[in-house]
């Protein structure tokens, strides 16, 4: 897929991107490290079966980190966006979505009125600071620009291209150039609703070795 900004208005066929926050992947990068080291230690101070008595509790914070601050956010492409909020996914064709605003976090607006935030997507910040050469034209020391302004915050750029996407509807409902399907009605696209499975089952695991720990230990 051609990875140039798009536009609904223009019609060109989105590719697919995700939207995470930014701090989710680094916490969740570090409390891998903290793991490996903590891991690492047992190993080299008590053994090779105590580690492993110690693996299932460490992998489960980890899987926790995973779940509350990394698991949830927006994936979307030209038929739909996909939000995931923790163990929870929502699929949502283009066509069911009547408004995307930006409160705190992005909140979706349906056509059966009720709504569907982004626990994972874009939040709300402070203004970017001006660049440079906009704050020595505000003191008139710098050359004029018709269009002088603060920076734009990334979280709203990535926004801009969620509802460039969404805007990219009609476009595809009529039958585009790409081989869109003509003559879908918006109800005839159902939001579909599903779990996080490999984490699930991720927690299984864990779960099943934290008892086989937790015996060996009392035995």
């Amino acid at each position: 897929m051609s990875g140039r900004r798009f536009s609904g208005a223009a019609g060109v066929t989105p590719p697919r991107r995700t939207l995470r926050a930014t701090s989710g992947t680094i916490v969740l990068i570090l409390a891998g490290a903290v793991a490996v080291l903590l891991l690492g230690d047992a190993l080299v101070r008590a053994g090779v079966v105590e580690m492993l008595r110690l693996v299932p509790w460490v992998l489960l914070a980890v899987w926790a980190v995973y779940v509350l601050l990394y698991a949830s956010h927006i994936t979307f492409d030209r038929e739909g966006a996909t939000v995931q909020n923790y163990l929870r996914i929502t699929r949502v064709p283009w066509p069911r979505v009547r408004d995307i605003a930006m409160r705190w976090q992005v909140v979706f607006g349906l056509d059966d009125g009720s709504s569907l935030p982004a626990y994972g997507g874009p939040v709300a910040g402070r203004p970017g600071r001006a660049p440079r050469t906009d704050r020595t034209r505000s003191a008139g020391t710098g050359p004029a620009d018709p269009s002088p302004g603060r920076a734009v915050p990334a979280a709203l750029r990535d926004v801009a291209e969620l509802r460039d996407a969404w805007q990219g509807v009609d476009a595809w409902q009529s039958g585009d150039a790409a081989g869109a399907p003509a003559g879908r009605d918006a109800g005839d696209l159902g939001i579909q609703r599903s779990w996080d499975v490999p984490a699930l089952v991720a927690l299984a695991v864990i779960v099943v070795g934290a008892v086989i720990s937790a015996l060996s230990t009392t035995a």
